[in-house]
């Protein structure tokens, strides 16, 4: 193959590393298209194509990664990674992984290492990849490698939470709530929030804050039953959508631009975490973004007599 056929064939694995490094959909594809600049320049070709692509798109992403702590941490509220509708990479062999490491709650908890940590348990635990070649990636030695994995195995571990619903059983909740959520019925939303639900919002300070912070039933129930009529009155469409491989859902103007995602954390039969990201500049790969400041003041403005 030609050194372009390669390197589309291995594009998925690229940049399925990648984003799990940055939790950014564009900064994810300009890892791999620098990739591809540095493969495409490179005058002989390395001995393994996967090996020497996926180092250099890891090499990219700590780089970057690096960077945007900063940034990240002045960032105005709560922050979230891009949401992803579709993984392009596949393995049959390591589904289970691949599902687990994308979600929204997975992505949130590889914000806790460094990119070093990251880096390594991305390329070893979610994709597999032997020490030689993590160690290749990431500039250590494998002895060092090894000691990463562990404390990176360690904090995922301590935050994950013990049992997961069944892939099915989360969609069908998934749906029910969205369902009781167009119709307004209250009470059939409270009876699928756990006791401590949270409900938390990313709009990066660029769009309108339908909620950033709430906890417990009690309180989410209220927001969500006031978000009910804005939502209505604004014209906006609910679309159910898996969102990074968990149930979710995105919203959508009167033009069917998008205004914001949803994604729920299902565990134990109960609704634990509702997260949405209504940022701009994090919707633009979803579909063309819609003026969220407008639909706020379409849903808030006074009633004509007549509508009354």
């Amino acid at each position: 193959m030609t050194k372009l056929e390669e390197f589309q064939e291995l594009r998925p694995l690229l940049f399925a590393i990648a984003y799990r490094l940055l939790g950014s959909v564009g900064e994810a594809e300009d890892a791999v298209q620098e990739t591809w600049l540095r493969y495409s320049a490179a005058a002989t070709r390395p001995a393994s194509t996967k090996a020497f692509l996926s180092a250099t798109v890891s090499r990219i992403a700590i780089d970057v990664l690096r960077s945007a702590r900063v940034r990240r941490e002045e960032y105005p509220g709560p922050w979230f990674p891009e949401p992803l509708l579709t993984d392009p990479y596949q393995d049959p062999e390591r589904s289970a992984e691949l599902a687990d490491s994308v979600s929204m709650a997975a992505l949130l908890l590889l914000e806790r290492l460094s990119p070093l940590e990251r880096a390594v348990f991305v390329l070893r635990e979610v994709f597999g990849f032997g020490f030689g070649e993590v160690a290749t990636a990431v500039g250590r030695s494998e002895a060092a490698c090894r000691q990463l994995a562990v404390r990176a195995r360690r904090h995922m571990d301590e935050g994950r939470p013990r049992f997961a619903a069944d892939r099915a059983e989360r969609t069908e909740l998934a749906g029910r709530f969205l369902d009781a959520f167009r119709n307004g019925n209250v009470d059939g939303l409270t009876a699928m929030l756990a006791a401590d639900v949270q409900l938390v919002g990313d709009s990066g300070g660029k769009a309108p804050l339908w909620a950033e912070r709430f906890v417990g039933a009690g309180n989410v129930t209220r927001v969500l039953a006031a978000l009910v009529p804005l939502f209505a009155r604004a014209g906006a469409a609910l679309e159910p959508r898996e969102v990074n491989g968990q149930p979710g859902a995105i919203f959508r103007d009167a033009d069917g631009r998008v205004l914001n995602t949803w994604t729920f954390e299902i565990l134990d039969g109960r609704i634990q975490t509702i997260r949405t990201v209504s940022n701009p500049d994090k919707l633009g790969h979803v579909g063309p973004v819609g003026d969220s400041w407008a639909a706020l003041r379409a849903a808030t403005r006074p009633l004509h007599p007549k509508e009354g």
